[in-house]
């Protein structure tokens, strides 16, 4: 029974797990900046450009000081695996369970009375930190493939 419950398993090498890792920091980094300039845009207010500066300086932080561990840790999870591994297995369980609380917050978020300039910055740092870090994931897959 077991045996039947692994080939059904879609299992896949480090290397496709470190290409998912990136392209999910990458890709939800993408739309938050997506969703955080069009509302820059929406409103179109005076200064703008100093929210969208404001964020930028907050995703530098936030890149340097909290997710770059985040993703070192689940490196040193994922570099040393060997053979085949659950295509879901890219992130961590706990992981999975503060994708959801992160959603609910978003979500909880858009639909505030905060004004959507001011969400945009938060959006801004969270958005682009997530698509600077997804570069160390792509970075170590380019070097894990050379070797």
């Amino acid at each position: 029974m077991n045996l039947k419950m692994d080939k059904m398993k879609p299992a896949v090498d480090k290397n496709v797990l470190l290409l998912l890792a990136g392209l999910m920091w990458f890709g939800v980094g993408i739309m938050l900046l997506i969703m955080a300039v069009s509302w820059l845009n929406l409103f179109r207010i005076r200064g703008s450009w100093i929210l969208a500066g404001t964020g930028v300086l907050i995703a530098l932080g936030v890149h340097h000081f909290g997710f770059l561990k985040i993703v070192d840790k689940n490196l040193d999870r994922l570099l040393p695996m060997q053979g085949k591994k659950c295509v879901f297995a890219f992130i961590t369980w706990k992981s999975y369970i503060l994708i959801a609380v992160m959603i609910a917050l978003g979500l909880l978020l858009r639909h505030s009375p905060i004004p959507k300039p001011y969400l945009a910055v938060l959006y801004i740092g969270i958005g682009l930190a997530m698509i600077l870090s997804s570069i160390r994931y792509l970075r170590i897959l380019l070097t894990q493939r050379n070797k």
